[in-house]
């Protein structure tokens, strides 16, 4: 869930270039909706969303999928990271991050074990 247009276009690019089936959305009413799929592989979230807080979200999810949680945020103080880890994010970025960084986490927290099983990842709008 992103929602900057701009970032969640190049989220998209990076993980649908990485092998995932991208389900882009804004809102993290949204992503909570979408998380409901039991095809997802892996969940990006931004904690500054428009209608809820991150971490609010980020516990929803938690409790529709086991899928990893992976924090892309602009939010880069300590307390900010152990709030994540603390409401079941697997991973952290930070804002502004390197396509292959995101690219290389995204493939550590969900490696694609089969070819017949597709990642799927809820993450902004438009797509």
């Amino acid at each position: 869930m992103e929602d900057d247009d701009d970032i969640r276009g190049l989220i998209s690019v990076v993980l649908a270039r990485a092998g995932f089936k991208v389900t882009a959305v804004a809102t993290g009413a949204d992503g909570v909706a979408a998380a409901a799929d039991p095809a997802i592989a892996l969940v990006t979230l931004d904690l500054g969303l428009p209608d809820m807080d991150g971490h609010v979200v980020a516990r929803a999810i938690r409790n529709l999928t086991t899928a990893p949680l992976l924090f892309l945020t602009a939010r880069s103080e300590e307390d900010d990271v152990l709030a994540g880890m603390a409401s079941g994010a697997a991973g952290y970025l930070t804002k502004p991050f390197h396509p292959l960084e995101l690219k290389k986490l995204a493939g550590q927290l969900c490696p694609v074990a089969a070819p017949s099983q597709e990642p799927h990842m809820p993450g902004k709008s438009h797509c």
